[in-house]
Order: C-alpha cells, then structure tokens, then sequence
C-alpha cells in the first residue's frame, strides 16, 4: 500500500489562490467561500507539512516564505495532473484541452507563433495559449517561477542554468544586413572584417548583444556600434536607411523594411557557429498531455521544409 499523502488537493488550490491574490480575503471572494474556510485550509496545510508559507502582516496582506514559493510551482505541477486524470477517468482524456503557458523570446515570436498558432487552432480547437514575449532573463525567472509551461528562446544564457534544461529544435547561423545599394550588396557573401571600417547597428538585448559583438571581435576589431536598439525591424530600418551594417539570425521572407527601404542579406564566410532554437524547461517537470502537444507543434514549425 501506498503511505497518505499530508495533504489535500482543495487545501493547494485555497493556498495557490491565496498566494496569487495576496490576501485571505480576496481568495475567498475569488474563490466564492468564507474566508475562514480558506484561513483553516491554509493553516491545516502548514500545520501537516510542518512549514510557514506566508508571512501575514496586518493591512499588507499575504508573503510568500522560501517555503511558500517552492511548494507554489510543485502545487501547479500536482494540480494540473490531477485535472488531466481527472478528465481521463472520466473517459474524455482523448481530446487535449485547456491552458498552455508559452513563453517566447521576442525576436523569435514573428517567426514561430502564427504558424504555431495556426496549427494549434486547427489541430488541437481546445488547447488556449497564452504567450508570454520577453528576454531571455525574464524567460527564465517566469520558467522558475512557474509562470509558464515552458520557453521557446536561443540558448543564450541557458547553460548558466543548472535548474533548466533545452531542446534543441532549430538552429539559425549569422548573417549580415547592408544597405541594398551597398558596395558589398551583390557578392552574396561577406566576412566581417570587410566591414570593420563601417558603423555596426546593434540589436541591443540582454545575451545578443554579447552574441553579436563577440562576432566583430573574433575579426581582431572593436566593433563601432554608433547605433542600437532594442527592436529588430528598427535595426533593419536603421540599415536600409545606410546607417551601418547588422548581423542578426532569424530571416524576414521580405528584404523590404517598415519604413519602405530595402536591405540587402549576405551570408557570413567567417564560419561563426549558428544560434541554438530551444525549447527550455524546468529539469524534472512532468509537462501537461496539452503542454506537450503544444512542443511537439513547435517542432514541426521549426523542422526544415523537405524538398
């Protein structure tokens, strides 16, 4: 026989609700039952697994002790297993559905999403996702936090992680953008030292920046970065505009730019190694059937078309 668990699935969901609103009694009011019903849930809960989970302050509500916020994330993992073997049991586990937390490095959004999207609205009509677009940084303190499922980011920053772990799903090699009345436009291949002489316009976010850098520094120059920004259609704008040079990763299907100029794209003879497309976790999670449904479509929108 199996030993009793110390706890309940209705006393996690009164402490997951309670942490979220800060309060007892919001989540009472959230959760449409007294607040001591909530109170004695919570209590009996620390009581059994013998730790604090909040700090209460009188008028400043709820905090998260170190032990609150390790059981948060295990409460979300154990809560949406119990809804998958719920439904299961109840013999409507053939179809997927519900929430699917992503999060998506910003730059890689325009790229993945609305085929991702796509797929999934025609493939899996009950699975809603709800998409997270930031850094790599913020990627990974919401994976920590339990805020999504899982990332889709470059390996920028992961190795440093041991709590995370990345699939490789893609890989994107450098390459540089010119004006499209360059010197260099028409010879479809450049190495960087060529443009050593020449302004760089730096896509300027966490990771890449050192990334991109790193690559004009291998040539033996300091890269002259005169301008930078953190959107990558205004680099590519900056560049059309004859500006400097860039290098960047993910393709446009287009070499026109928002502000109705043209670039021109050149493959890099340097031999840099590409950009690692990884799907990121957390080490040891179990993924929700819907949670892997949703990576298993990401992998197929990042497989090279076949001939």
């Amino acid at each position: 026989m199996t030993s009793p668990v110390g706890f309940t699935l209705l006393q996690l969901r009164y402490f997951l609700v309670a942490a979220e609103r800060g309060s007892m009694t919001e989540a009472s009011g959230a959760l449409h039952i007294a607040q001591s019903a909530v109170s004695a849930a919570i209590h009996n809960l620390e009581r059994d697994l013998r730790v604090q989970l909040f700090i209460r302050r009188r008028g400043r509500g709820l905090i998260l002790t170190p032990a609150g916020e390790r059981l948060q994330s295990h409460a979300r993992e154990l809560l949406a297993r119990a809804r998958e073997v719920e439904r299961e049991a109840r013999g409507d586990g053939e179809t997927i559905s519900g929430p699917v937390a992503v999060g998506c490095f910003v730059t890689l959004a325009p790229y993945y999403l609305p085929p991702l999207f796509s797929e999934c609205t025609r493939r899996y009509p009950g699975i809603e996702i709800d998409v997270m677009e930031a850094e790599t940084d913020q990627l990974i303190e919401a994976l920590g936090a339990g805020r999504i499922d899982f990332a889709l980011t470059y390996g920028l920053g992961l190795s440093a992680e041991p709590d995370l772990c990345g699939e490789t799903i893609a890989r994107a090699p450098a390459y540089v953008i010119v004006p499209a009345d360059h010197a260099l436009a028409r010879q479809g291949t450049v190495e960087l030292a060529e443009l050593s002489a020449e302004p760089l316009v730096l896509l300027d976010l966490p990771h890449s920046r050192d990334y991109f850098r790193s690559l004009v520094a291998a040539t033996g120059t300091a890269p002259d970065v005169r301008y930078r920004t953190r959107s990558y259609e205004t680099v590519r704008s900056l560049v059309a505009r004859g500006l400097g040079y860039s290098v960047l990763n993910q393709r446009p299907a287009t070499s026109q730019t928002y502000g109705g100029g043209e670039i021109a794209e050149l493959e890099l003879r340097d031999g840099s190694p590409p950009l690692e497309v990884k799907i990121a976790s957390v080490k040891g999670m179990t993924q929700t059937a819907r949670a892997q449904a949703v990576m298993g479509l990401l992998r197929e929108v990042a497989a090279p078309a076949t001939p």
